[in-house]
């Protein structure tokens, strides 16, 4: 995930008011810019530009330190960092929306235009009021990264622990304990959230949107609600093919644990291998091909090499480099965290940051030696290398095409990670014939799909959220169902209103919009088979690396340097040849998986 505090800031920050748009401004508000001369927008401009910059990289610094020393100063030290920030931001972007639709040269009017749209968080004109929004952010944030669950007062576990017994435990009583244990660190922030949206959605109002939501929805280069229609058009072309594995996984499952799992309905949640079942990898040992489909047992391998830390993300870097990009700097290395400190707590959450709009780029992650983090860690850099490449623009303009892309890249990169690749990087005498490959497609899906479904979930949710669809006393009643409806899962125990299920996953406290991982999962198939093209492959797309291939690597450089400077269409279109998201990568991907699936649930009862 991208950390991007001031948009020039970094991609992942959790705390950060913003999202895509630089930093916030100084103390005071800034000067009310004259209509319609083109000198005063590029007075304003210059103005806005080195303030969010200044300004980003102050909350950066601040973010950084809060998420890895957690504790009541950094906490506060980042929120006040952030309320600067935040309230500048949305006093430029309301500057921004007085000029007019003429003014300024058409790259000023992009600016202006992004300037408006890409804030996450806009606070309130009054003091008092953006103080407290910013204070409630950063304390929901530090209550997320400090949480556990503690089965007695001296036995607790964090995030990693509990990750790791719900990967790798077959008790259903212990997985079910477990979930229900980290589930109940979301309810502490419930009562901060509710005054989180009102705080929100009183300054998305005040810059001229319905709410918060709305606010999100403006940011694609379309209308918000012609934005929520795309969304419904390329989850429907997506839903017959989750609808076959989720039947192929349940039956299994039932299989496996008799009426713990019905044969027809929603799954158990906490049955899934993963806390918000929105990957299914680690209960591939329990859904594996019977006629011999293999996958390639990357946590093996790194266990055996006893490759972790920062050793693990040197692959990521050599793949970069490898397609024609310039080594990480010296300070990624020595500043970054690829390890979880044994004296303190740390947000563990992966991001990639870029503290400074320029070369300062780092990674927060606590790496260990599996096939997801391998993964992962080839997805954060391409943030890292995305921020590198389009950080000579206006700092308004430091961030992806839209914020799906910036995610869609680091993710395109992971799809290279296949067993070809291995063998060129060393870690695999020899990649397994292509004729029995259900087994690798099987374990692609388990981890792409389910996160589809859930990237439905977290933003329907808090759109409604703050439209007031769903009021505070439904909170977690929607949480569930749209759970059930996307997902097909459902929680191992009754959940009530005392509970908030939601604030348990790290982006609902930290604030981070989601629906840029469900753009960014269609768009990385999108990315994968046109840059696999321009490598001149031809092979199935499931073995396509592009490793090594320059022709590649320039066609993706050239994109990544235009960062936010054009609509997002065009950059689609420089790197793909198509101006439409198109869900149809996907299934080409994912054929011959498809044909076997639904031959395996041939006769078995399919959806919920």
């Amino acid at each position: 995930m991208t950390k991007l505090l001031p948009r020039v800031c970094f991609v992942c920050a959790a705390t950060v008011i913003l999202s895509g748009a630089a930093s916030c401004g100084p103390s005071g508000s800034p000067p009310a810019p004259a209509a319609g001369t083109s000198p005063t927008v590029t007075a304003f401009l210059t103005d806005a530009n080195a303030k969010l910059l200044r300004l980003g990289l102050e909350a950066s610094q601040a973010g950084w330190v809060q998420e890895t020393y957690i504790t009541p100063d950094t906490e506060a030290i980042a929120a006040r960092a952030n309320e600067a920030y935040t309230k500048a931001t949305t006093d430029f972007a309301k500057q921004a929306a007085k000029f007019g639709a003429t003014d300024g040269s058409a790259d000023e009017r992009r600016q202006l235009l992004v300037l408006r749209n890409t804030i996450t968080v806009a606070a309130p004109a009054d003091e008092k009021e953006a103080s407290e929004l910013a204070q409630i952010l950063a304390s929901m944030n530090a209550a997320y990264g400090s949480g556990k669950y503690c089965q007695t007062p001296d036995t607790c576990l964090d995030i990693e622990a509990v990750t790791k017994i719900l990967a790798e435990n077959r008790d259903p009583a212990r997985l079910r304990q477990v979930w229900e244990g980290w589930h109940a660190v979301g309810a502490p922030v419930r009562k901060s959230y509710v005054r989180f949206v009102e705080l929100s959605n009183k300054g998305a109002k005040e810059i001229g949107f319905a709410d918060t939501g709305a606010m999100w929805r403006s940011r694609y280069d379309m209308p918000a609600e012609d934005f929520g229609k795309e969304m419904d058009r390329l989850w429907g072309q997506l839903r017959p093919l989750y609808l076959s594995l989720h039947a192929y996984v349940r039956a299994r499952l039932h299989q496996k644990y008799g009426d713990g799992v019905p044969a027809e309905g929603p799954i158990p949640a906490h049955l899934l291998g993963n806390i918000w079942a929105q990957n299914w990898t680690n209960i591939y040992d329990l859904a594996a091909p019977a006629d011999g489909g293999r996958r390639v047992s990357l946590d093996k391998i790194l266990a055996d090499r006893k490759l972790a830390g920062a050793a693990i993300a040197k692959y990521g870097e050599r793949f970069f480099t490898s397609l024609g990009f310039d080594p990480l700097p010296k300070t990624f290395w020595e500043r970054s965290l690829f390890v979880k400190p044994a004296d303190r707590e740390v947000v563990c959450h992966p991001s990639a940051w870029d503290i400074d709009g320029d070369l300062d780029v780092r990674i927060k992650m606590c790496i260990d030696p599996t096939e997801e983090d391998f993964s992962t860690i080839h997805h954060e850099l391409g943030h890292n290398f995305y921020q590198r490449a389009y950080r000579t623009l206006p700092a308004i303009l430091r961030d992806g095409a839209n914020d799906g892309f910036h995610e869609a890249i680091g993710d395109t990169i992971a799809l290279s990670v296949t067993p070809e690749y291995l063998v060129k990087v060393g870690l695999l005498d020899k990649a397994p014939d292509t004729s029995n490959d259900i087994g690798l497609l099987l374990n692609r899906a388990f981890e792409k799909l389910p996160f589809l479904a859930f990237g439905r979930v977290v933003d329907q949710w808090r759109w409604r959220v703050f439209s007031g669809e769903v009021p505070p006393q439904r909170y977690n009643q929607a949480w569930w169902e749209l759970r059930q409806k996307y997902q097909g899962v459902a929680p191992p125990i009754p959940r009530s209103e005392s509970d908030f299920d939601p604030g348990a996953k790290y982006h609902v406290p930290a604030n981070v919009p989601y629906t840029r991982y469900f753009l960014a999962h269609i768009l990385q198939f999108q990315f994968h088979r046109a840059l696999c093209e321009a490598a001149g492959y031809k092979g199935p797309l499931n073995r396509c690396s592009i490793y090594e291939s320059k022709a590649s690597g320039e066609r993706l450089a050239k994109t990544l340097a235009l960062g936010s400077s054009r609509p997002w269409p065009d950059a689609l279109e420089a790197l793909t040849g198509q101006r439409q998201i198109d869900a149809r990568a996907i299934l080409d991907y994912f054929a011959p998986l498809k044909k076997w699936l639904d031959e395996q649930n041939e006769g078995q009862p399919v959806g919920w």
